[in-house]
């Protein structure tokens, strides 16, 4: 233990990264930004979500930009300390669907965010100022990456370096011009710096010239994003460069919420490296044997930041549901696939499959229960029907990826049941709705065909492996998950 211990260290010690403890991994806490005071009802809630889950996903298609997210209530932050004279905390949404860290830096001025802010996603923080931070060159690899198709000699000429320092590559003290980035309904203009990035875990962790965006003008856009997908600027990848034992693989294990802040009583484990608990830890947070279940990553030429995974049929009941082939695979135009998403509430499916999973959602349900049409309209969620004081009988639902890899997914995380008291009505009736959303015709649209939300992934570890290039899916109490994990 002690030549592993002192092999760790010299790790630590040539690659100027810093963890102060003898352990395999980084724990960090997701918090959900869960916010009753944003929403006056659950129809409301869910519009907005519902809302927010179509628009990412739709404007993802038309982008090269990375999608950012921005939806109270379905949200998951992650906290971090900038620089060290002093340190400067900073609270971000983590999002496996973009590649680039970024942040307001002040001063900071927020175009149309009025209504979109909510304090409870950055704990109150005021945006840090990084008068100590260092400028990236023009000629570094990391400005080509956070400009995409641009060469370094284009970056430097933009960058205003003479002609003769450009033809001699000596353009290294001229800084990375700034970038723009659109998503959604927003966009934000940001510079790219190096400094010391800390995590305030249970084994404390600083990275040294950690490459981050600062934005001082942003369109709707007024909390930052810790990027975790497959591009070079992304956390992981940074992680990677200076420990590839923790950034080579990654997980986290989502608490199940149903919009409801009081169930969440405990963080969200976000794993950086690998683990492994003892018998007894491991049947006390995994149901049945707890084991992962796999599926390839595919990549994507036309968006090499997405987890897109193949997706090879769903079981609605007892019956299984063939799907289109561009979700088995991904085309050299980067059409098709499925992309795992931490940023997406709603998993967003083809309008053809989403329809003949409907039907026979609505084959089963619709024998028993009444249609709710007017909720659907409130929510933009559905099918959905009233079960009054009775438990719906709801038919399993689960999803069969690439590679004999099936998931099936808890009641809770397709099917929501609330109560509906409208204005006038004497008694609240119980309603429930089905939490899978129609993405439209996917030969229209193009890019990824469907996306696997995370309130689909609530009560699953999802792990990506970075090394082996595979995304795993195992059920877990992600609660107790967190709480062995301290003990680990």
């Amino acid at each position: 233990m002690a030549s592993s211990c002192l092999f760790l260290f010299m790790t630590i010690f040539l690659t100027h990264y810093s963890v102060f403890s003898c352990s395999a991994i980084v724990l960090l806490p997701l918090t959900h930004s869960l916010s009753k005071t944003q929403f006056n009802s659950t129809h409301h809630l869910l519009k907005f979500t519902s809302t927010r889950s179509a628009t990412r996903f739709h404007h993802r298609h038309r982008h090269r930009q990375i999608s950012l997210p921005l939806s109270p209530g379905s949200d998951y932050t992650l906290s971090f300390n900038l620089g060290s004279h002093p340190p400067q905390p900073i609270s971000l949404y983590m999002d496996t669907g973009s590649d680039l860290v970024w942040f307001p830096c002040a001063p900071f001025e927020c175009i149309l965010c009025e209504g979109k802010y909510d304090s409870a996603a950055t704990g109150g923080l005021s945006p840090p100022n990084i008068t100590s931070a260092a400028s990236v060159s023009c000629k570094s690899p990391a400005c080509s990456a956070a400009h995409t198709s641009l060469s370094s000699s284009d970056l430097c000429a933009m960058a205003r370096c003479p002609l003769e320092l450009i033809e001699t590559s000596d353009c290294s003290s001229f800084s990375c011009p700034p970038f723009y980035y659109a998503y959604g309904d927003g966009s934000l203009v940001a510079r790219l710096y190096r400094d010391s990035l800390s995590m305030p875990a249970s084994s404390p962790l600083v990275l040294h010239n950690f490459t981050f965006g600062c934005a001082h003008t942003a369109l709707g856009e007024p909390v930052g994003v810790a990027g975790f997908g497959r591009g070079v600027l992304s956390l992981p990848a940074q992680l990677a460069s200076f420990s590839p034992q923790l950034g080579n693989q990654f997980s986290y294990c989502l608490v199940s919420h149903s919009f409801d802040a009081d169930r969440v009583r405990r963080p969200s484990p976000l794993i950086l490296g690998r683990y492994a608990l003892d018998d007894e830890k491991q049947k006390r947070v995994g149901n049945d044997r707890g084991e992962f279940v796999y599926t390839a990553m595919l990549d994507n030429p036309k968006h090499p930041y997405f987890y897109c995974v193949g997706l090879e049929g769903i079981t609605v009941g007892k019956r299984k549901i063939p799907v289109p082939e561009i979700l088995k695979r991904v085309d050299r135009r980067g059409n098709g696939g499925m992309v795992v998403d931490s940023g997406t509430t709603f998993t967003m499916l083809p309008a053809g499959l989403y329809e003949s999973l409907v039907t026979e959602f609505n084959h089963r349900m619709g024998r028993v229960y009444k249609r709710a049409t007017q909720i659907e309209e409130r929510t933009g969620l559905g099918p959905c029907y009233y079960s009054d004081d009775s438990a719906a009988k709801v038919p399993a639902v689960a999803l069969h990826f690439v590679g004999n890899s099936s998931v099936i997914l808890p009641r809770n995380n397709y099917y929501y049941e609330f109560f509906d008291g409208r204005d006038g009505q004497k008694k609240k009736r119980k309603v429930g709705c089905l939490m899978l959303m129609n993405g439209g015709d996917e030969a229209e649209s193009g890019g990824p065909a469907a996306t696997l939300g995370n309130y689909q992934q609530q009560g699953f570890e999802v792990v990506y492996d970075l090394e082996k290039h595979r995304v795993g899916f195992a059920r877990r109490k992600c609660a107790l998950l967190w709480d062995s994990l301290q003990q680990h």
